[in-house]
């Protein structure tokens, strides 16, 4: 379905990022990986996939809250691997902090990685997607893009900020070839956030059972954890032609928490 397209995914060493790569790469896309983690663990990764799935994977390290090295990253994709046809922006963190409290380098970091990044990545690589008249901008957004939650409001304003990114670039790429969509899930099951309900466990002294019960998931309907594979097939679905006259959307799949 893939095969030919290069694909940038950000924050792809893990997690989300790393099932959406490799939902891709099951399709016969190339990719170019980026995120942090141990030098041979990466390479590890790196070469697993490449021999798993039969693609070529490149890595490139780019710290995503530096404009400089965003643009690195896409200038190295297109040098390894001739072009960039999907981008994935995927990166982001996390700050939890009433707004008197929160600290502004925490704010600052939080907005330069999940939203800044995304606009200098697709910035650098719009001219060649326009020039072969096709391109995919799929954005990682949260429920957070939908809604809003006490206490997470540099992740909230970033996450309604890619929303409206995404919006624009639909708007100004349409008769290109381009489309530029955003995924909003729900919490995902990642080691990251079984990390979470291990800290929460502790620090609220319940069970991890609780956490995932009442805190987690208390505004998910479905009462499940999203699935890696879930969203990596979506990725997918939008990454492909079948998803050309799909443009601007933003796409909840949060088990039903943004219905209340």
């Amino acid at each position: 379905m893939l095969a030919k397209k290069v694909a940038i995914i950000t924050g792809s060493t893990s997690g989300i990022g790393l099932g959406i790569a490799r939902g891709l790469a099951a399709q016969g896309a190339d990719l170019v990986l980026n995120g942090f983690g141990q030098a041979d663990e990466i390479e590890f990764l790196r070469a697993e996939t490449e021999r798993r799935y039969g693609v070529r994977v490149r890595y490139h390290g780019a710290d995503m809250s530096r404009p400089e090295q965003v643009r690195s990253l896409a200038l190295y994709a297109q040098a390894e691997l001739g072009r960039v046809d999907i981008v994935v922006n995927n990166a982001g963190i996390q700050h939890v902090a009433p707004v008197e409290t929160f600290d502004e380098a925490k704010w600052d970091a939080v907005l330069a990685i999940n939203l800044s990044s995304a606009f200098h990545l697709v910035k650098a690589v719009i001219p060649g997607m326009r020039a072969r008249r096709f391109g995919r901008l799929i954005h990682i957004a949260s429920a957070h893009g939908l809604t809003a939650s006490p206490f997470k409001s540099a992740y909230v304003a970033a996450k309604h900020g890619l929303l409206g990114l995404s919006k624009t670039l639909a708007l100004e790429l349409a008769e290109d070839g381009i489309t530029s969509n955003t995924i909003c899930p729900g919490y995902v099951k990642t080691p990251l956030v079984d990390k979470q309900i291990a800290d929460q466990a502790r620090a609220h002294g319940i069970s991890p059972e609780q956490v995932v019960r009442d805190v987690m998931l208390s505004h998910q309907a479905r009462k499940e954890f999203v699935q890696v594979e879930e969203l990596a097939a979506l990725a997918v679905f939008l990454a492909s032609d079948a998803a050309a006259s799909m443009t601007g959307a933003a796409l909840a799949m949060d088990g039903g928490w943004t219905l209340h």
